[in-house]
């Protein structure tokens, strides 16, 4: 049967579990010094108390003996006296809290003065001497050491008690107690400040291997520094080998792409030569199949190509990488009496091959001035963790369904245009490989508006779509 644990539990396992190393190496580190840490000062105050009352116990029994030794029985009327003073003032000042009795179990008892009309109590007789924990005159707590005694010439037994006052005890224990949790306060501080300069020191190898990883990933470098402690060293060796590796297979793959592109061109331009010797009914069938075949060969040539773009290209300024098509395409514009207005971010920057850019914005900027009546809007942005560029028209628009079906390979809805109808679908696929997208929606201009959103690496994880998802417009 599974266990069942509180949803917070799960979530704050899952945050642990994705925690960055030395946020890890640090809670664990946090964790034992607030662990440890407090064992250590209870056991250390626990230690101090004792040995604190071992000290304190061996004062009051120096003190029970010289009461001991003063204690005389007067030969003449049998009576108990204290020939001698005990040495300390305390004794003799009324409720000091340190207190002497002498009792014989029945009427004769002597005290000192500091007890004046008090008593101590007497526990139950036992043999040897004894300390125990009583209260006092004034119910404050007393620390008191009691022995029998029986003397030479005194027919009964005597019970000697002597205490004092716990509260210079307390006070040294409570004392110790607060400069020891200042102490292991400033050692838990110390401790941790140590364990982060360490932890920093020692995790610096694998934030320059991150560092390393963050510039091939954005094409500044391409291979990793081997430079590193001996295991990380043999990590950055393996993945620079998986890396050239790659980079030989994307390369090899693109050149068999344009190889067999090439090879297809000659026999399907032949087989067009041949077929204008067929009648025009059985022409145009060979013609529309030949066409389809032309079509595919350059859309996989196209894909092969920016597939290893994506591997490793480089960050490019996008104003001066689509500044030729720009420019070729306002004079077309202009031939056409099409006002075209560029607003292009100088600060515009993605990792993107350059002839992949101008491809997208080609196309897109193509297909708008085909439909547009009399203004194309063109607007390139940089907004958060990526660019946007932005293509509208003031032509008929779409429906949902003809931006759906103009996203789908070879569809044209301009029968009048010239074209293969791959320029949409090319720009789709496009956005795949760089994990951008691409969305058709309504115009402010009244026609059609192609909105893209490419990352500052596609390599990356995709975080914060700023475009949303591949859609058609309503």
């Amino acid at each position: 049967m599974k266990r069942w644990r509180p949803r917070w539990i799960l979530h704050l396992g899952e945050r642990l579990r994705l925690a960055p190393l030395g946020a890890r190496l640090l809670v664990a580190s946090l964790l034992l010094v607030i662990v440890l840490l407090p064992l250590a000062g209870v056991g250390l105050s626990y230690n101090f108390r004792q040995s604190a009352t071992a000290s304190f116990d061996s004062r009051l029994e120096s003190q029970l003996n010289a009461l001991l030794a003063g204690i005389q029985v007067d030969s003449v009327g049998q009576r108990l006296h204290l020939n001698r003073s005990l040495g300390d003032a305390r004794f003799d000042r009324v409720y000091s809290g340190w207190y002497w009795q002498v009792s014989d179990g029945g009427d004769l008892t002597m005290t000192s003065r500091s007890l004046w009309d008090q008593r101590l109590p007497i526990p139950g007789h036992h043999n040897g001497i004894n300390i125990y924990e009583v209260k006092g005159p004034r119910d404050d707590a007393l620390r008191m050491i009691e022995r029998d005694l029986r003397l030479p010439g005194y027919s009964d037994v005597i019970h000697v008690a002597l205490a004092g006052s716990t509260a210079e005890l307390d006070h040294e224990v409570g004392r110790f107690e607060r400069l020891l949790i200042l102490s292991l306060a400033a050692f838990g501080v110390l401790l941790l400040a140590g364990l982060a300069l360490q932890m920093r020191w020692g995790l610096a190898p694998l934030r320059r291997m991150s560092a390393n990883l963050q510039s091939v990933e954005e094409g500044e470098s391409e291979r990793l520094d081997t430079q590193l402690p001996m295991e990380l060293k043999e990590l950055a060796l393996a993945m620079n080998g998986v890396l050239e590796r790659d980079r030989r297979l994307i390369e090899r793959g693109r050149a068999a792409a344009g190889n067999l592109a090439h090879a297809l061109k000659t026999p399907v331009s032949v087989l067009k030569t041949l077929s204008e010797r067929f009648p025009e009914e059985q022409r145009r069938p060979i013609n529309t199949e030949l066409t389809r075949i032309d079509d595919a060969v350059r859309h996989h040539l196209a894909r092969a190509s920016a597939a290893g773009g994506v591997a490793f290209s480089g960050r490019v300024a996008i104003g001066d990488a689509i500044a030729p098509v720009v420019q070729g395409l306002a004079r077309l514009a202009e031939r056409r009496g099409v006002r075209f207005d560029a607003d292009i971010d100088p600060r515009a920057a993605a990792r993107i091959d350059p002839q992949d850019i101008q491809e997208l914005t080609g196309n897109l900027l193509e297909n708008a001035l085909r439909w547009a009546s009399t203004r194309v809007s063109f607007t390139v942005s940089q907004v958060p963790q990526g660019v946007r560029l932005r293509i509208e028209d003031d032509g008929p628009g779409m429906t949902r369904a003809q931006g759906e079906s103009a996203l789908a390979r070879g569809v044209r809805l301009d029968a009048r245009g010239s074209g293969s109808g791959l320029g949409l679908s090319i720009v789709e696929d496009l956005m795949m490989l760089y994990g951008g997208t691409l969305r058709l929606e309504r115009a402010a201009l009244g026609g059609l508006a192609a909105d893209v959103w490419l990352p500052a690496s596609p390599v990356s994880a995709q975080v914060g779509n700023a475009a949303g998802p591949t859609s058609a417009p309503d």
